[in-house]
């Protein structure tokens, strides 16, 4: 099976792209030779947006990139292996995921820097996630001054870069996973590294914006006990 260049890991910006179909399998989802889609995986949701080829046009609901192959869901019949496609990523709905996505990472570095403690789960929604970390209890007054440090982090309008480093190299620094949990596959060779400029540097392969000055205003909605040495934030993000 052919493996999609996954243009995402590179180019978090790229709204337009054109593609080959390398595949369509049992169920209708078109696999392409390049694709700017994000696939469902680390806790972020996929892309979704809208391809078109000569005859045809459809809409894209759903992204799968568990295999080499990203396979694109549709809404309509599906284009024939080696036609040429052109494809749109719904902007407004990635962008949201990019500052919601980035706003988690300003969270896990603030919490690392003042307590050193590592995240054990989460999941996000365009401007809405939850992060579970590994407290017992929460320190007096954590919400609020959880939400003056992410916040700062912010309005600092840090820099945020892309790197990628050899597998052995990268898992010599322990900092750079930053997970209870290491969820990333021994077949990656090629370890891709998101670093906040001053502030958090960590293996990760999703999309995120180019500075903290494009997320807005952060919020944490609640604070919930998962039982013993697992606490949950659940966070919001605003426009300003």
């Amino acid at each position: 099976m052919s493996t999609t260049d996954r243009l995402y890991l590179r180019d978090a910006q790229l709204r337009t792209f054109t593609a080959t179909v390398t595949a369509v399998d049992e169920e209708g989802r078109v696999g392409l030779d390049r694709s700017a889609f994000y696939p469902t995986g680390g806790g972020q949701p996929h892309d979704t947006g809208t391809i078109s080829w000569a005859g045809g046009s459809a809409l894209i609901t759903g992204v799968n990139g568990r295999g080499p192959t990203v396979f694109h869901e549709i809404d309509g019949d599906a284009p024939a292996v080696g036609v040429e496609v052109s494809a749109e990523i719904d902007w407004a709905r990635r962008h949201q995921l990019m500052r919601t996505h980035t706003v988690l990472h300003i969270l896990c570095g603030v919490i690392w820097n003042e307590w050193a403690t590592p995240v054990t789960g989460g999941n996000m929604e365009p401007l809405s996630a939850r992060m579970d970390f590994e407290f017992d209890p929460l320190p007096e007054g954590f919400a609020e001054r959880v939400a003056d440090l992410v916040n700062n982090e912010i309005a600092a309008d840090r820099s945020i870069e892309v790197s990628f480093l050899p597998r052995d190299i990268a898992f010599a620094d322990d900092d750079l996973i930053r997970t209870k949990v290491n969820l990333i596959p021994d077949s990656v060779t090629d370890i891709r590294v998101v670093d906040i400029v001053g502030l958090d540097k960590q293996a990760d392969g999703g999309t995120h914006v180019a500075r903290t000055g494009e997320i807005g205003r952060f919020e944490v909605v609640k604070t919930e006990s998962k039982g013993k040495g697992n606490k949950r934030l659940r966070i919001k993000l605003h426009d300003v």
